[in-house]
């Protein structure tokens, strides 16, 4: 089923069926699921559905950068942004954007892909420079009981990317407010039972 319209960034070149690249090796791809979702909770309980995502994300190696009920295409979605270690790499991390539309017994899903190139770690090594190693690693703010995977940290906070905006978080987040403004759902996804864990 066709949910979304409009899933498409400037800069992006079509590569495959509903996927995008740009230069900067960042991928922008369209997912249908026709499976009832597996959100840990209710769009509505923003709390226990944020506190289980960052559990989860953490058990998988990973961290929750943010996590937030938005409207795209005038539907509510869970808008996520994870970090996770570069496969095969001794460094660096890859950092994923996206927008979760679920619905009873299917969901769509948009999602931006962005690795570090290069030299990595120079946004959190400057960012832990000025504001210290004690104002710099926090607990996580959606439950901060949690250990392991990668840690919450003031480097991924928004308020950086402006002077880092070749950083691909700061990428994703720019890609992500572009598809929030841009993306349309079909009529035929729009009408599909809502949503009810």
């Amino acid at each position: 089923m066709r949910a979304l319209l409009g899933v498409d960034l400037p800069g992006f070149r079509p590569v495959d069926h509903d996927v995008w690249a740009n230069d900067e090796g960042d991928i922008l791809s369209l997912h249908f699921f026709g499976l009832p979702p597996d959100l840990p909770a209710s769009l509505d309980d923003g709390p226990a559905l944020r506190a289980a995502l960052t559990r989860h994300t953490a058990e998988a190696g990973g961290g929750l950068i943010e996590a937030s009920v938005k409207t795209l295409g005038a539907l509510p979605a869970l808008r996520q942004i994870l970090k996770l270690p570069l496969p095969g790499q001794p460094s660096g991390q890859a950092f994923i954007g996206s927008f979760t539309v679920p619905r009873a017994d299917c969901s769509t899903v948009v999602k931006i892909q962005a690795p570090e190139r290069g030299t990595t770690g120079m946004r959190e090594a400057m960012v832990m420079a000025e504001v210290g190693p004690a104002g710099y690693f926090r607990p996580h703010p959606y439950a901060p009981e949690v250990q392991g995977g990668l840690p919450f940290h003031a480097a991924d906070h928004a308020q950086w990317d402006a002077r880092f905006p070749d950083h691909p978080l700061s990428r994703v987040r720019r890609g992500l407010a572009a598809l929030a403004e841009g993306v349309q759902v079909t009529p035929e996804f729009a009408a599909l039972p809502a949503f009810a864990p």
